[in-house]
């Protein structure tokens, strides 16, 4: 009796363990990939303008008194046409994208912006500024305000995203949010995203160097990344959270009384032999 009760202590700590221990997980990222290679960039980070997009969008010129109407900086006039527009002159809101992807740009009236890239619509500004005679050496600039991501799911630390510029990889976003938990699925991140009036949901590897190909690789305006925690964590999640404190407190409780009733016995023995 005394010998089973002796071995019951160790029993009960392997017991403990092994509910404990989690199974041994590959988390490397782009494991395939060779080191010390070279391959080429094929991926395109933007898709170009698109409508709710808010865009910063400046002129200079040597005459700078002739840029005064084109920039939300200098310009007072107040716009009640769908732009986002600087009536008080304080800080610049930029201009909205509608839905049907037009800005209203001071002086040039309605343009149609949706899917041109940041340059293009930099150029069309410049040519026709230029062509109208406004500005004779138009210099102009074209940035995206509102570059938003949200990552969500199994991360230290999920939230939305404000990002400088309209380039963002995967891998960047994952950082800011401090990378997956250790229970993060890598080979299943799903990216929902909409784009021309579609809603698409795409599943990425991060385990894989296949990752670089990815439509999903540059993430774009309201991408949405959902990272799936593992099976046993969806598992552990049906069971009572407080499971691991009942099974410790339990298995003190048995060490204290194995203790107790060891001793008790070997009291009781040197007693009788006395």
């Amino acid at each position: 009796m005394q010998t089973k009760f002796r071995l019951l202590v160790p029993m009960a700590c392997l017991l403990l363990l092994s509910v404990s221990c989690t199974q041994h997980r590959d988390i490397a990222y782009v494991k395939d990939a060779s080191r010390d290679s070279a391959v080429a960039i094929n991926g395109q980070f933007s898709k170009g303008i698109q409508a709710n997009d808010i865009l910063y969008i400046y002129v200079e010129s040597q005459t700078t008194a002739a840029t005064v109407p084109f920039n939300q900086e200098t310009n007072k006039i107040a716009v009640s046409n769908g732009s986002v527009m600087n009536p008080g002159g304080g800080a610049v809101q930029g201009y909205l994208v509608d839905q049907d992807g037009f800005i209203i740009f001071p002086v040039l009236g309605k343009i149609k912006v949706l899917g041109m890239t940041h340059s293009e619509l930099a150029r069309v500004i410049e040519e026709s500024l230029k062509k109208e005679g406004h500005v004779l050496d138009p210099v102009v600039t074209v940035k995206l305000m509102n570059f938003r991501v949200c990552v969500l799911g199994d991360v230290s630390r999920p939230g939305q995203l404000v990002v400088q510029g309209e380039r963002l990889t995967i891998f960047e976003a994952i950082s800011m949010v401090g990378d997956l938990t250790i229970t993060g699925q890598r080979e299943n991140v799903t990216v929902i995203r909409e784009e021309n009036g579609k809603r698409i949901i795409g599943q990425i590897n991060l385990a894989s160097k296949d990752v670089f190909d990815s439509p999903y690789y540059y993430l774009h305006q309201n991408d949405v990344v959902y990272v799936e925690p593992n099976m046993r964590k969806k598992k552990n999640a049906d069971r009572d959270p407080m499971i691991m404190t009942y099974i410790s407190s339990g298995l003190s409780v048995i060490s204290v009384l194995s203790s107790m009733f060891y001793y008790y016995t070997l009291s009781k023995y040197y007693n009788s032999r006395n």
